[in-house]
């Protein structure tokens, strides 16, 4: 989120990704782990940095050719430090030929894909209130800041929106896995036993209901209220709109800086069309468990 707003924000690197380099965005939390060709390949680049011990997070900017050498690294905010990067790689850069790179059979634990005869929805959570106010740049970053998340629907949860029915396993899913604060990192997912209530309805077209969500000591939680719209047309839902809006409180190890006491927070839910590249992205709650993510 830090980087989006700053470094891939800054007109020169946007102009430098465009016209030197090749940009890859990937979760290195499948790579470092896929047992394929792929995965052999980051592994290559990301074991010449600092960052090589791949039973931990490997995160950060790489700068590589295509023949897996690496020629910068970073993991630090602001434009200025990743500008400087790119020029010294360019500056260094011999063209050596790419390297050939026979795919074989890939991992797929860590190459899912949206359920077939399903669809998918994008999610996006803001914080609307109760930061204090602040002059520091990445603070008011954080605080403005709107996450975005995949929501993966199944065949027989879309059959069953078209019928005008909401199967429990998608209100569950909905609420364990996307009505969290994701705004300043990843968070922890709801358990399930953490779903104190959840009413969620569809009639007529209308989704509506309220959902509480707490954790058995009391330290995060989430009370809110849902509205929405289901419309179909010849066999397929055209149009999946939801809205929940409510108070959350608390923080996960991960998402630290949240606001003090209870504060505003809304999630948006919207049927994607498959127009954006980012739509085929796994949901941040099926990470290494897409099984268990869609049983819920």
């Amino acid at each position: 989120m830090l980087d989006r707003e700053s470094t891939f924000k800054d007109p020169e690197i946007v102009r430098l990704l465009k016209s030197r380099f090749i940009p890859v965005a990937i979760d290195q939390a499948y790579q470092r782990r896929q047992k394929d060709a792929e995965g052999e390949f980051y592994r290559k680049i990301a074991g010449q940095g600092p960052r090589n011990n791949f039973q931990g997070t490997t995160q950060g900017l790489y700068l590589a050719t295509a023949g897996g050498k690496l020629l910068g690294f970073n993991n630090n905010r602001g434009g200025d430090r990743i500008r400087r990067m790119m020029k010294k790689a360019l500056e260094g850069f011999r063209a050596s030929g790419a390297a050939v790179i026979e795919r074989g059979k890939v991992d797929a634990r860590y190459n899912p894909s949206s359920p077939e005869g399903g669809m998918v929805v994008r999610v996006q959570s803001k914080i609307l209130g109760g930061y204090e106010e602040t002059t520091d740049r990445w603070r008011k970053i954080f605080q403005g800041s709107l996450s975005r998340d995949n929501l993966w629907v199944t065949k027989a949860e879309h059959d069953a929106l078209v019928a005008g029915r909401l199967l429990p396993t998608l209100k569950k899913r909905i609420a364990r896995y996307h009505l969290v604060d994701n705004t300043r990192g990843e968070p922890p997912m709801w358990k399930a036993d953490e779903i104190r209530s959840l009413e969620l309805s569809l009639e007529d077209g209308r989704l509506s209901g309220t959902v509480h969500l707490e954790t058995t000591n009391g330290k995060r939680g989430y009370k809110a209220s849902l509205l929405g719209r289901v419309e179909k047309k010849n066999g397929r839902v055209v149009r999946f709109d939801l809205v929940a809006r409510g108070e959350f409180w608390g923080e996960g190890t991960y998402t630290r800086g949240a606001p003090k006491g209870r504060f505003p927070l809304a999630a948006s839910f919207t049927l994607a069309d498959g127009s954006d590249i980012a739509d085929g992205v796994p949901p941040q709650g099926s990470r290494g468990w897409v099984r268990g993510y869609l049983r819920q």
